[in-house]
């Protein structure tokens, strides 16, 4: 058991990544482990039992060992941050063409307000949300 301790005591980790949802952390979860990468996972299981706790706790976080932050960074970045449309290209913003577009939950229609304000009252995951894309340039919001 000695031996055992005196390793885990050498072994030192890094945070790669934080994330709001259990989902995304497990897509980069699998690509780290698919490059031969071990990964270790926290607080999946707070924001799992309560996932408003996620922005509160920092997000489900992913640990790499020392030794491999570098190749994980180099296999993180080669995913891209903004989203893609069905041929793999980066989405285009309609209004100054920027191609950094995320997806995000927006609440500006009566049906989504009224939906995320019930979940808040009984304490449930949001029923229904509606997607849309944004612009990080322009903050232009568009289906």
């Amino acid at each position: 058991m000695n031996l055992f301790l005196n390793s885990m005591e050498e072994t030192t980790f890094q945070k790669i990544a934080a994330f709001q949802y259990s989902s995304e952390a497990s897509i980069f979860k699998g690509k780290l482990e698919s490059e031969g990468i071990r990964v270790f996972v926290r607080d999946n299981n707070t924001v799992d039992a309560n996932p408003m706790y996620s922005n509160a706790i920092g997000g489900i976080k992913l640990f790499v060992k020392n030794e491999d932050f570098v190749k994980a960074k180099t296999v993180l970045s080669e995913i891209s941050a903004y989203s893609l449309n069905e041929n793999d290209e980066l989405i285009k913003c309609p209004k100054c063409g920027a191609e950094k577009i995320e997806m995000v939950t927006s609440i500006k229609d009566l049906k989504t307000l009224i939906a995320f304000i019930f979940s808040l009252l009984f304490v449930l995951m949001p029923i229904y949300s509606k997607h849309r894309y944004k612009c990080n340039k322009c903050n232009f919001e568009f289906n």
